[in-house]
């Protein structure tokens, strides 16, 4: 776990002494974790955690940022300003993931 930690940007929201949220991001832009505590929900957690690694993307000069949506996640993430990236992939007869990306101002 350690490792995996160093090898990414890693932001985590903490409320009252307590996990609230945990995001990821990898070296090249792409978001890999963006979670919030079932308590934590509706309160612009995921939001602020996804804005955070938007301008940790932007410091890192990476023009653009990509995610794998879950189907009840798009509205969220198009809300934020991302796009559909490609066809969604498929495994199992059922989607997996929504690829979508956001390009970043310079």
């Amino acid at each position: 776990m350690r490792r995996w930690i160093c090898e990414h940007h890693v932001l985590v929201a903490v409320d009252k002494n307590t996990i609230a949220g945990v995001a990821a991001m990898t070296s090249t832009g792409e978001i890999i974790l963006n979670y919030v505590s079932p308590d934590a929900r509706c309160r612009g957690v995921s939001k602020a955690l996804l804005q955070g690694l938007e301008a940790r993307a932007a410091k890192l000069d990476i023009p653009v940022v990509t995610l794998q949506s879950t189907s009840t996640d798009v509205r969220f993430y198009q809300a934020a300003g991302y796009t559909a990236a490609s066809s969604p992939s498929k495994g199992f007869g059922i989607t997996m993931g929504r690829p979508m990306q956001k390009g970043l101002p310079k």
